[in-house]
């Protein structure tokens, strides 16, 4: 719990300070970023991580692995959560901020059909689900037999379900209901 509260904290005040100067959109993008510079190289942040390394050789390190590609306050936030101890929180942290911030950022969808698609059709999907969310997706397909027809479409935690699948599902609940009373 007390982690929970810690991530939240410094995701809003990270996002605050940064979106004055760089904006909302590119401090979200650079904390994916830097998120995936952590999965690709595991080793950084064990680096990071270590106490017998002084702040100055893990500062430089920092700069030179970010080398530009990402904001100032972005490696000043990572050089805060090493200097605070808590660079073991940072992927919870660009996680939180992603799922908190990402609105008014292109989110990723999943769309779920069981075959191939045209490509009018998909682009109908997407404009419907873009303004039922007042938001920009970018979609990836994947074909899924078990749905019977129809199509459903995950973004981030939340599903559409169009499925004949679930409306089966929803049409065998009810008559279960109804024999029941």
């Amino acid at each position: 719990m007390k982690d929970e509260i810690l991530i939240k904290r410094y995701g809003d005040a990270f996002v605050e300070y940064a979106k004055e100067s760089i904006g909302l959109e590119k401090t979200v993008e650079d904390l994916q970023g830097i998120r995936g510079v952590f999965r690709e190289n595991p080793v950084f942040e064990d680096f990071l991580k270590f106490p017998n390394i002084e702040y100055s050789e893990k500062y430089s390190v920092i700069d030179k692995v970010l080398n530009g590609q990402f904001s100032e306050e972005a490696a000043h936030f990572l050089k805060l959560l090493v200097k605070n101890g808590r660079i073991g929180m940072f992927t919870d942290i660009a996680e939180y901020a992603r799922v908190t911030y990402s609105f008014g950022v292109v989110k990723e969808a999943v769309l779920r059909t069981t075959y191939p698609l045209d490509t009018a059709i998909i682009e109908n999907i997407r404009n419907a689900m873009e303004k039922r969310l007042s938001s920009k997706l970018h979609f990836y397909i994947e074909l899924d037999p078990s749905l019977l027809g129809g199509a459903s479409v995950r973004v981030g935690n939340i599903i559409y379900d169009g499925s004949v699948r679930k409306r089966l599902e929803e049409i065998k609940e009810k008559l279960t209901v109804l024999k029941v009373a």
